[in-house]
């Protein structure tokens, strides 16, 4: 787009000299004249830094997923069987740990919703399910949204209180934060103690804000807290193997927590409506409507 804008610039501004008037040329139209050329060069300069700028980002994204392979391969020669197990056992504790973060969040929710909370995990299923595929809470947005709103939410409460969890609610993503940084500390030979762990958990809960909900966002969080506890940043190469296994689990539980939160909102807001009914807001965007004729 920003090549396409300096083209017609250009165009532009040497549209404004017609061919016999080179040497007659009135300084209103070379002042125009040069401030067209400033400006399509600052825009083919603006072109060329953005694909700069998207050409390094497309080629660690690329290297990033590349060099998984290797080095689990490097490793599993070099360890053997131990590093499987080793991970075997960390993804066991992760999802297990996972599992009753899921246990936690039902509670909650059956303590504001009572039986409805059955309703609202299974109006959920599909976007949870979305989320776990592609390893991106992002991707699984619209149909949350969608089946928060059918499950009885209210559109104003969950358009407000969804995407402010996707920066501020993130509890999949905080576990798994923790999980990796004491993985990493623990190959390491490093000990924590409780209060450098109770740090640990007040700088996650800071850091994790604002997470990107795609894969590997987790990634940078985990690498600057590493630095803040003296944890060689190295240790990530440690979770490339098996960071896309965690990430699905980390995904399908900042939907899931989400999804609680805003049903609680919409009910202690008292715009949660009885289970079947459909509100004005979501009938209007699912009945067709009149064509709209010129004129009307």
């Amino acid at each position: 787009p920003n090549a396409t804008l300096a083209a017609i610039v250009i165009v532009y501004s040497v549209g404004l000299i017609q061919p016999g008037e080179f040497r007659a040329i009135r300084s209103v139209r070379t002042m125009e004249f040069r401030w067209a050329i400033v400006a399509a060069l600052g825009v083919l300069t603006l072109g060329t830094l953005q694909g700069i700028v998207v050409a390094i980002v497309l080629s660690l994204i690329g290297l990033s997923s590349q060099a998984a392979n290797p080095a689990v391969h490097v490793i599993g020669r070099k360890r053997g069987a131990d590093v499987l197990r080793l991970y075997g056992v960390f993804m066991a504790e992760f999802y297990f740990a996972i599992l009753v973060l899921w246990g936690v969040l039902f509670l909650a929710a059956f303590v504001v919703l009572r039986r409805r909370a059955f309703g609202l995990f299974a109006a959920v299923r599909e976007p949870v399910m979305l989320a776990f595929a592609t390893a991106s809470s992002e991707a699984a947005y619209p149909k949350t949204l969608a089946m928060l709103e059918r499950f009885g939410c209210s559109n104003r409460i969950a358009s407000f209180v969804l995407p402010l969890g996707y920066s501020f609610n993130l509890d999949g993503s905080m576990m798994y934060c923790t999980f990796a940084v004491m993985f990493i500390a623990q190959v390491y030979g490093i000990e924590l103690s409780l209060a450098e762990q109770g740090a640990m958990l007040l700088i996650l809960m800071v850091t994790s804000k604002g997470m990107a909900g795609v894969p590997r966002a987790s990634l940078v969080v985990i690498a600057a807290t590493l630095v803040q506890f003296n944890i060689p940043e190295a240790g990530l190469v440690l979770l490339l193997g098996v960071d896309h296994f965690l990430d699905m689990a980390r995904s399908a539980t900042n939907v899931i927590g989400n999804s609680v939160a805003t049903a609680v909102v919409s009910k202690w807001e008292g715009q949660l409506r009885p289970e079947g009914e459909i509100g004005p807001d979501l009938a209007a965007a699912i009945t067709p409507g009149v064509p709209h004729r010129a004129g009307d």
